[in-house]
């Protein structure tokens, strides 16, 4: 098998596999948070959290594969070990730029549940 090949195919199952990790990692400990901004509402702070879930898997899949072909030539095993470290470290800065994202979106969210009249969700 080519080794620009065997490059695609880590890049792909790290890629992935750091995606769900994250993307788990976030649902479980958001939760707590939404319930919390929307004043202990946890129907809607969980059909929220599982939407904030798909986006996630959307935008970081799709960056995934837009970033998975390579221009120029990949020569040796150390040239895809150089482009497979490149790629992951692009989504790992992706993932980590998301995650921030999403506690900026948060704080924001609580930041005006708290300030807003509660009768508002009575």
């Amino acid at each position: 098998m080519n080794t620009i090949v065997i490059a695609y195919a880590v890049y792909l199952a790290v890629s992935i596999a750091l995606t769900m990790w994250v993307a788990r990692t976030l649902f479980q400990n958001g939760q707590r948070f939404l319930v919390d901004v929307f004043h202990g509402d946890t129907e809607l702070a969980m059909s929220v959290n599982h939407l904030l879930v798909v986006g996630f898997y959307l935008v970081n899949f799709s960056f995934v594969c837009m970033a998975l072909r390579q221009k120029g030539e990949v020569i040796g095993a150390q040239g895809a070990i150089e482009m497979l470290a490149g790629k992951i470290g692009v989504v790992l800065f992706v993932l980590g730029g998301m995650h921030f994202f999403n506690l900026y979106v948060f704080s924001r969210l609580r930041r005006a549940h708290r300030t807003a009249p509660a009768e508002r969700y009575a």
